[in-house]
């Protein structure tokens, strides 16, 4: 068979540069360096990019939601409202909108026909109706004195913020004018008429020792079952005090509906006076605005939104501070190793042995008994991290120092006169930095999530330092899983993210550093 070249015609070659000289052209292209080569490499793995993303977010979400809740809502870690607790996220100018989200809403099951009534009651007192849509009746029959009987209960979809009503309040003199100024300037009902049991329950019922005080049970009742009685209309029945002998301050602010100044709004106590306040709207007077819980609040009352961003600061600040004297004293001991080896790595491999051998847990807890008393419990905890975290280090740049000590450019070098020192840190240290700067972002993740395990567990209390932490806020979020599922369910989020995240950006670090590695795992 002819070969392809010879079937062509002769014409049709000619010569390249027949007369010219050839020499070397400069690169048109500028010259890359080993980072912008691996900034490169890590751009065109999209999960890594995709996670540094989350990442940011993450941190700006640490930065800003304190922020946020401080200088807009005007809640700080310290503001623990012991009435709103474990709320559901709520914005009210969202739930006006009937949206069905950020409504602060919880469903009630299993209520009975007299505490439907209640939640009606409430919101006819105070104007805030916690019952959101129609109840689901549920229908069961049941043996009554031998007779059978029809009963409902009901599921309800209330307002956990308009649920709690009123509530009866001891306060001074002065706190109560000044509510009443409030009134005035805003128009907002704060303080509701005083009601004595005595006018609630008939008179047949002498001893009333026997039934607890209920500030919104405001209405009378036909036993001491709480059944509301009602008058010819189907309208409930006041039960406001109008004893003016028991007033304990005069009222000269805004009235109910349907008052004409026959009520009283405080009852007489030794030096204070007990009044009942719509809790929702004396939260708008302390607060200066309505409830504004983005993400609800915690089992100690805390905005959870300002919460977790606090509790992320810490972690994500204390997690790098290990990371780096970790990376610190590991990169220093393994070039020290790696390079010397003999006796020195022998002595060192032998005591990194010993103290990898140490139960983390053991010995995190033995600090905090006997060291967080003297140094603090993030002191004690750092301690912990710090004295077996740098070894997983130290191996690493061992391995990488006994990888490059035999090339020929530190032969070179040392054969130059270059000083042990200049060698180390000169010339190898700077070709095994992309390895240490990868595993120093695996690291990240590893801490946080053993401060956070170890706070969950109740090892490690770190509320008096940081004010809360991702852990702290889990374990206590899982003790309301069934009523209140979003104190668990935000901060595990958070969590679930930043480690996700942290480890597909280490990887892709890991990859774009190191080719030859992509896709296997130290």
């Amino acid at each position: 068979m002819d070969k392809y070249y010879e079937r062509i015609p002769q014409e049709m070659f000619e010569f390249a540069q027949l007369d010219s000289e050839i020499h070397d052209e400069k690169f048109k292209t500028k010259a890359r360096g080993f980072f912008a080569d691996a900034m490169l490499r890590f751009k065109k793995n999209k999960s890594s990019v995709v996670a540094a993303y989350i990442i940011g977010f993450l941190i700006l979400f640490a930065i800003v939601s304190p922020l946020i809740s401080e200088n807009v809502f005007h809640y700080t870690i310290e503001d623990k409202d012991n009435v709103y607790i474990n709320a559901a996220p709520y914005i009210p100018s969202i739930a006006a909108k009937e949206w069905g989200i950020w409504d602060g809403s919880m469903t009630m099951n299993s209520q009975s026909q007299l505490q439907l009534d209640m939640l009606y009651a409430i919101g006819q007192e105070t104007g805030l109706n916690p019952v959101i849509g129609e109840p689901v009746a549920t229908e069961r029959e049941e043996m009554y004195r031998g007779k059978p009987r029809k009963v409902y209960s009901y599921a309800v979809k209330v307002n956990t913020y308009y649920k709690v009503g009123v509530k009866n309040m001891v306060m001074s003199y002065s706190e109560f004018e000044n509510i009443q100024k409030w009134q005035n300037e805003t128009g907002v009902q704060v303080i509701f008429p005083a009601v004595d049991k005595r006018d609630i329950y008939p008179s047949k019922i002498k001893d009333l020792s026997s039934i607890a005080d209920n500030p919104n049970i405001w209405y009378q009742c036909t036993d001491n079952k709480n059944t509301p009685k009602t008058d010819s209309n189907g309208n409930l029945v006041p039960a406001y005090c109008t004893d003016k002998e028991k007033e304990g301050a005069p009222y000269n602010s805004i009235r109910i509906e349907g008052d004409n100044g026959d009520y009283i709004y405080s009852i007489a106590k030794s030096g204070s006076v007990l009044v009942r306040v719509c809790y929702y709207n004396y939260f708008w007077y302390t607060h200066d605005s309505e409830p504004n819980f983005i993400l609800g609040t915690d089992t100690y009352g805390r905005d959870l939104f300002c919460a977790i961003g606090k509790g992320a600061r810490f972690s994500l600040i204390f997690a790098l501070f290990v990371s780096i004297i970790n990376l610190s004293i590991g990169a220093f001991a393994g070039a020290y190793q790696g390079y010397y080896g003999g006796w020195v790595d022998l002595i060192c491999q032998r005591l990194m042995e010993i103290l990898s051998g140490m139960p983390f847990i053991v010995v995190t807890t033995l600090f905090q008994l006997y060291m967080a008393a003297k140094v603090g419990v993030v002191g004690a905890f750092l301690f912990a991290f710090v004295l077996t975290g740098w070894i997983g280090m130290a191996n690493l740049t061992r391995k990488q120092f006994y990888r490059f000590k035999g090339q020929e450019y530190v032969l070179a070098a040392r054969t130059l006169g270059a000083s042990d020192k200049r060698i180390m840190f000169k010339h190898i240290f700077p070709n095994a930095l992309g390895t240490i700067i990868t595993s120093c972002a695996l690291v990240i993740p590893g801490v946080i999530s053993s401060e956070t395990s170890l706070t969950y567990l109740g090892i490690v209390d770190l509320s008096k330092f940081s004010g809360t932490s991702i852990g702290e806020l889990m374990k206590n979020g899982q003790q309301t899983m069934t009523t209140s599922p979003h104190a668990m369910l935000y901060p595990s989020i958070f969590f679930s993210l930043l480690m996700i995240s942290f480890n597909l950006f280490g990887n892709g670090l890991r990859d774009a550093f190191n080719p030859s590695t992509r896709g296997t795992e130290d």
